[in-house]
């Protein structure tokens, strides 16, 4: 199979191997394997009725449980700076992987805070503590809610 050619928009560095290239096309923004096991695992401490990426709120919250305000995040280390393991950075294009992975962190700062303003309860899970024990951060969102 021929390798694929990547349409370009600009707003990334091309990368040195496209073989990276390749990898990060592939990286999903919703329904993530951290995502999945915390629903799976709400489920089965009877904890349904939520919302999945819920436009209507600031941040639309990966699960939200609208009628009692309580939004969950199910942050990937790498991208949002998890302080847990402090996943490395890039060394090649560090100017460019510096200044998304700052962002994403000061939007994610934004979000809880107009969240808490609008009224809501928050609670980011991190990937590394989601793959450690899932059903130890289910309970804490569990507890949120009682």
């Amino acid at each position: 199979m021929p390798p694929r050619s990547y349409l370009r928009d600009g707003r990334a560095p091309v990368p040195t191997d496209e073989r990276v290239s390749a990898v990060m096309s592939r990286i999903r923004h919703k329904h993530t394997t951290p995502e999945l096991l915390v629903r799976k695992a709400l489920r089965a401490q009877g904890l349904t009725g939520y919302r999945l990426h819920y436009a209507k709120v600031p941040g639309k919250p990966d699960i939200a449980f609208v009628g009692r305000r309580v939004a969950v995040f199910v942050n990937g280390c790498f991208w949002h700076g998890c302080p847990h393991c402090r996943p490395r950075r890039p060394r090649t294009h560090q100017g460019f992987w510096n200044a998304k992975l700052d962002r994403n962190m000061e939007r994610d700062a934004e979000k809880t805070k107009a969240l808490k303003r609008a009224g809501w309860k928050v609670v980011t899970l991190w990937e590394c503590r989601v793959k450690q024990n899932v059903d130890r951060e289910a309970a804490r969102v569990a507890r949120l809610l009682a």
